[in-house]
This record gives structure tokens, C-alpha cells and sequence, in this order.
């Protein structure tokens, strides 16, 4: 469980100081297959860690603002960004979400893997995020289905809903929206031993109704 005396901010600082490199770097594979395609525009990633997502992106067309509550994720996602060629087009920022969120409307809203420890208000943060998809454009929120079976002591007070439950959530307006994806699917991931382990996550993906 978090440490009540230390803010999300301070522990995720903690967490992404612990190594150099805490993520692959490659882009998460959802947002890869059900982006490719689309048209860039303006996109938002939320919860960006070290900038793997947001780079894809921008070396793909995309204008990007890309935002995490850690400032040391976000210098080391700079970096990677300017490593790439890219930093003129990725707008890192941080924020809270819980508190402050990124102005404007986007083309593509992405949330991948948006879970903390604590009371981060991941639901109203989610209904924030709809309101900034421009018509015509895309709400994508991917999770975990549930807690790893290496860890012995999950986080209590971080719910881990299904694509129905995060709909829901979402409480979009009838006749505004189209659900375009709605699914659990498995995902391999490497433990802490390093041993490849299958686990279950799942994507929902929604269109803004343009008119």
C-alpha cells in the first residue's frame, strides 16, 4: 500500500529513480494496432512514464501532449523524445490528474495502463478525458484485468474494472458515441524473475459521433 505521508508525485519520482529504465520503450501494442490507420492529428497521452507511447506517435504524424505526474519520467521522456528526432512535436507536461488536467480538445485521447496506488480518482480523470475528444475522434482506455500472480500483496484500494465497468464510468451521452472495442485479452509479461508470464488485460476504444 502507499505511504500516506508521501504524495503520488514523490512516489512515482521514487519509482522511475530506481533505474534507469523502467519500460521497454517500445509503444504498447493496443495503441499500436488500433491507431495505425488513423489520420494524425492531436493527440493526448495520459500517464506517458518515459515516453514511449508519445514518441511512436509523433514519429507517425501525430502532435502530441503527453503528461505524467512525475517529473523524472518526464525529463527522461524528453530525452528519449530529442534521441528520437521528435521533440518539436511532443508537448510533455505534468499534471496531477486528479487535480489538473490538459487544456484543449484531441484527435485521440489514450490512457494505457492508468492505475496508481492511493485514491487517484481514476474514473472522474476518464470522464475528463472524454470531454476532450474532438468529434469525430478517439477515446482509448486499456487496463489490467487483475492483480499479477507474483504479487502477494496487491493494492487493496486500486479497482481493476472491466471494459463494461469503465464504459459505464464514462456515463457518455446516448447517441454520441460509438464503442468500437470492448474486450479482455491476454498480454505476456515478464516477472520479477524475468520469466515470461501470461496475464489478462483488457481495451475499450470509443468514437466521438461526429455533427
Amino acid at each position: 500500500m502507499a505511504d500516506d505521508n508521501i504524495s503520488h508525485e514523490e512516489l512515482w519520482d521514487a519509482r522511475y529513480s530506481e533505474s534507469e529504465r523502467i519500460w521497454s520503450g517500445n509503444p504498447n501494442t493496443v495503441l499500436v494496432r488500433e491507431i495505425t490507420g488513423l489520420e494524425p492529428g492531436r493527440a493526448l497521452d495520459l500517464g506517458c512514464g518515459e515516453g514511449g507511447d508519445a514518441i511512436w506517435l509523433a514519429q507517425r504524424g501525430w502532435r502530441v501532449t503527453a503528461t505524467d505526474i512525475s517529473g523524472v519520467a518526464l525529463e527522461r521522456a524528453a530525452r528519449h523524445a530529442a534521441e528520437a528526432g521528435v521533440a518539436d512535436r511532443v508537448d510533455w507536461q505534468q499534471h496531477d490528474l486528479g487535480a489538473s488536467f490538459p487544456a484543449g480538445v484531441f484527435d485521440l485521447v489514450s490512457a494505457q495502463f492508468l492505475h496508481s496506488p492511493g485514491d487517484m480518482p481514476r474514473e472522474k480523470i476518464l470522464r475528463t478525458a472524454a470531454s476532450a475528444v474532438a468529434p469525430g475522434g478517439v477515446l482509448l482506455v486499456v487496463g489490467h484485468s487483475g492483480s499479477p500472480s507474483w504479487e502477494h500483496h496487491p493494492h487493496p484500494e486500486v479497482h481493476l474494472p472491466t471494459p463494461d465497468e469503465v464504459l459505464e464510468s464514462l456515463e457518455l451521452q446516448d447517441g454520441q458515441w460509438e464503442v468500437q472495442l470492448s474486450d479482455e485479452h491476454e498480454r505476456i509479461h515478464h516477472g520479477p524473475d524475468g520469466q515470461p508470464i501470461v496475464r489478462m488485460d483488457n481495451a475499450l476504444k470509443v468514437r466521438r459521433l461526429t455533427g
